[in-house]
């Protein structure tokens, strides 16, 4: 999916939110247990239920890689049921030597299409910009994140900057704002800003709302430009907003809420 595309999706919906599809087995209601393949039953209630509300949805492949094969397989169903509009995300934090990097590129790019994959940018250009080969694909870098350990690295004086600014900065020139996102966390309300002002056109991906204490408010505001250029990801307060039998009508309760706080802003 192309910016234009993207951008046009948001507007159309009055939406910035991104539904991270973060199914934990150990989590999901009890009596899905007792499908085929629990978590896609999960996973397709969910998208049937929030796909009106949400311009993006993120897989955490974590939790399926954890599954082996089987999770592999749910995780792929899950991709294909997704609506060919709606942006889709793998949260696989991916980034290597140049030629395993060209690997995990063709992995969520062609095997598994998705529309972006989050890459780890430490060890530099030649684990990033095997990822911008591919056309209409976006690199969804880690810029400033949202856990408690970001302060062992990313908050680190680099010279005359911080090491989240460095990298944001080198990493930007290595592509554009039409392939390549930055994950910054909402938790940092008092650096959204700044971040903003670093980088005007890119999309950011903004964990952190809600289960973290971040808030939709704080992060439209300071986070916005011309083409919203956020994609607020939320997991938890979604995707377990209930827990019986009525869980999916829960979870679009949910988003329906989270996407009428962001038409405010639009």
């Amino acid at each position: 999916m192309n910016r234009t595309e993207l951008v046009s999706n948001i507007f159309r919906k009055k939406s910035v939110l991104c539904v991270g599809l973060d199914t934990d087995l150990t989590k999901i209601p009890t009596h899905l247990l007792k499908e085929e393949d629990p978590a896609f039953a999960f996973n397709k209630a969910i998208i049937d239920a929030t796909k009106d509300y949400t311009v993006a949805y993120k897989i955490n492949t974590a939790f399926y890689e954890a599954q082996g094969i089987r999770g592999w397989i749910s995780m792929e169903r899950t991709l294909n049921y997704i609506p060919k509009d709606i942006f889709t995300i793998a949260d696989a934090k991916r980034g290597d030597i140049g030629n395993t990097s060209e690997q995990y590129a063709r992995t969520f790019f062609h095997t598994y299409p998705y529309d972006s994959v989050t890459i780890a940018p430490y060890m530099g250009a030649d684990s990033v910009k095997p990822f911008l080969q591919f056309d209409g694909k976006w690199s969804i870098v880690l810029g400033l994140t949202s856990n408690a350990g970001s302060a062992d690295f990313q908050l680190q004086q680099c010279g005359s900057e911080l090491l989240y600014q460095k990298v944001l900065r080198t990493v930007a020139s290595w592509g554009h704002p039409g392939n390549i996102m930055f994950v910054i966390g909402a938790t940092r309300k008092e650096q959204l800003q700044e971040v903003r002002n670093l980088l005007p056109e890119h999309f950011f991906l903004v964990p952190g709302v809600g289960a973290q204490g971040g808030d939709v408010a704080t992060v439209c505001r300071n986070a916005f430009n011309n083409d919203a250029g956020v994609l607020v990801n939320v997991s938890r307060g979604i995707i377990y907003a209930g827990n019986g039998t009525d869980f999916a009508d829960q979870a679009e309760i949910a988003a329906q809420n989270y996407q009428q706080e962001m038409e405010a802003f639009f």
